[in-house]
C-alpha cells in the first residue's frame, strides 16, 4: 500500500512546543532586563506594543515573569507601608504617653524619607522594591535615634527644666550614641552601596536609600528637632520636685 493513498505528507514548520494554561494555548516571548528598572522598561515595552500591535480575535497580551512578582510586591507594599508607620507611632505613643514627643519623633520618619529620595535621585536609580524596603529599615533607625534624644529629654523635663531647654541638653548629651548608631549603620551599607557583582540590583537602591536617609535624619535629631520641640512642647512649663 503506497503510503500517498493513505496520507498527504509534505514537509512544514510547526510549534516544538505547545504551552497551556488555563485550558488555553500560551506563547511566551521572553526578554531579559539589565542596567534598567524592570518596571519602567515593561511600562515603555508595553506602550509601544499596544501602539504597534493590535492581538486578533481570540489572542490577549499578558505580561508576566518577574514583572508579575514585581506587580504583586508592590501590592504588598503599599499595605505594609503606612501599617509599618502607624505601628510605629503607636509603639511611641504607649511608650511616651503622650502625642507631641511621639510626633516629635516620628517626624524624624518622613524627614529620612526624603534623604533617602535624594540619594536615589543623585545617584539615578529607581524608586524599586528593594528601595521601598530601605525605606522600612531607615524608619526603625531614625526613630530609635529620636528615642535616645528624646528619652533623656524627658527625664530632664521631668527634673524640673523648661522643653526648650531641656532638649538642648539632651542633644548634648546624646549627640556621641546618636553619631555612632548612624555611622555604624551607614558604615555597614556603604559595601552595599557600591556594589557592583551579582545582585547589586537589589542592594544599591536598599542601601542608597539607607545612607542618604541616616544624614537627614540625624541632622533633623541633632540641630532641627531641639530647635522644633518647644513648640510640640506647647511652649515653657515648670515643674516642682518634692
Amino acid at each position: 500500500m503506497p503510503l500517498s493513498r493513505v496520507a498527504d505528507v509534505r514537509l512544514t514548520s510547526s510549534p516544538g512546543l505547545v504551552s497551556r494554561e488555563g485550558g488555553q494555548r500560551r506563547l511566551v516571548v521572553g526578554f531579559n532586563v539589565r542596567g534598567a528598572d524592570l518596571g519602567t522598561v515593561v511600562e515603555r515595552a508595553r506602550s509601544r506594543v499596544e501602539q504597534a500591535l493590535a492581538p486578533p480575535d481570540g489572542y490577549r497580551l499578558e505580561w508576566g515573569g518577574q514583572y508579575e512578582t514585581l506587580t504583586e510586591a508592590r501590592q504588598r507594599l503599599s499595605l505594609v507601608l503606612p501599617a509599618v508607620a502607624l505601628l510605629i507611632f503607636a509603639v511611641l505613643l504607649f511608650a511616651f504617653r503622650r502625642m507631641r514627643p511621639a510626633l516629635a519623633i516620628f517626624a524624624n520618619v518622613p524627614f529620612a524619607c526624603v534623604g533617602g529620595m535624594m540619594a536615589l535621585a543623585a545617584r539615578d536609580l529607581p524608586v524599586s522594591i528593594s528601595a521601598a524596603v530601605g525605606f522600612i529599615a531607615l524608619s526603625g533607625i531614625a526613630v530609635l535615634n529620636g528615642v535616645v534624644l528624646m528619652s533623656r529629654e524627658q527625664r530632664l523635663e521631668a527634673d524640673g527644666h523648661a522643653p526648650g531647654e531641656a532638649v538642648v541638653m539632651a542633644a548634648r548629651e546624646r549627640a556621641r550614641p546618636v553619631l555612632m548608631t548612624a555611622l555604624v549603620a551607614a558604615l555597614g551599607f556603604i559595601p552595599m552601596m557600591l556594589a557592583r557583582g551579582v545582585g547589586a540590583e537589589v542592594q544599591r537602591p536598599l542601601a542608597t536609600v539607607v545612607v542618604g536617609g541616616l544624614v537627614t535624619s540625624t541632622l533633623l535629631t541633632l540641630v532641627i528637632l531641639p530647635t522644633l520641640y518647644p513648640w510640640f512642647a506647647g511652649g515653657t512649663r515648670t515643674q516642682t520636685r518634692a
